[in-house]
C-alpha cells in the first residue's frame, strides 16, 4: 500500500476524532495544553491501535465485529451527546479543565470503531501494519490537537450554547456511523 494511500485512509479515520476533540476544545475551560495534549494522545493511541488489533484480528473475527460494531459507537457517542445537552440546560455554565480517564476511553472506543474494521480489510494484503498504523494514529493525534484549539477559540465566542452545539456534534457523528453501517 502506498504512502498517499495510507494518508487518505488516516485522514478518513481521523474524522471522527477530529469532530469530537473540536467539542472538547469548545467546552474546555480554561485552556489546558496538557490536557489537550492528553485528548489527542488518546484519539491517536486508539485510532493506530485499533487498526493494529483489526489486522491482528484477520478475517476470521471480522464478522462478529461489524454486525455490531456500528450500534456500540451509535450507543457511546449518543450517551455523551445526550449528558452534553442536558447539561447545557443547566444554569450554571459546564465547562471542563480536564478530560476524566473515563470519558477519554470512551472517546477513544467510539471513534476508533472504523479503524478497527480497516484493520480487518488490511488483512487481506498481506502487508505490514506497523508502518499504516503509525501514519494513521499520527495523523489522528495531530488533527485532534488541531481540533482542540480550534474548539476552544470557538468556544470563547460569547452567546453561544457551546455545550449544546458540542453534543449535537458527538449524536451527529453517532447517527452518522449507525447510517453509514446500516446502508452497507
Amino acid at each position: 500500500m502506498g504512502i498517499i494511500s495510507i494518508l487518505l485512509i488516516a485522514v478518513g479515520l481521523a474524522m471522527d476524532s477530529l469532530a469530537v476533540s473540536i467539542s472538547g476544545g469548545i467546552v474546555m475551560r480554561p485552556f489546558c495544553m496538557r490536557q489537550s495534549l492528553r485528548l489527542a494522545f488518546t484519539m491517536g493511541i486508539f485510532q493506530g491501535g485499533m487498526t493494529l488489533f483489526g489486522w491482528l484480528m484477520g478475517v476470521s473475527f471480522s464478522s462478529y465485529i461489524t454486525t455490531f460494531d456500528h450500534w456500540i459507537a451509535f450507543i457511546l457517542l449518543g450517551f455523551l451527546g445526550g449528558k452534553m445537552i442536558y447539561e447545557s440546560f443547566r444554569e450554571e455554565e459546564t465547562t471542563i479543565s480536564s478530560f476524566s480517564t473515563k470519558t477519554l476511553l470512551t472517546l477513544g472506543v467510539a471513534t476508533s470503531i472504523d479503524a478497527l474494521a480497516v484493520g480487518v480489510s488490511m488483512a487481506f494484503l498481506k502487508t505490514s501494519i506497523y508502518f499504516p498504523a503509525f501514519i494513521i494514529g499520527f495523523v489522528t493525534f495531530s488533527l485532534s490537537l488541531i481540533g482542540v484549539i480550534c474548539g476552544y477559540r470557538f468556544g470563547k465566542i460569547k452567546g453561544i450554547n457551546v455545550e449544546l452545539f458540542g453534543g449535537i456534534i458527538l449524536i451527529g457523528i453517532g447517527i452518522k456511523i449507525l447510517i453509514e453501517h446500516l446502508m452497507e
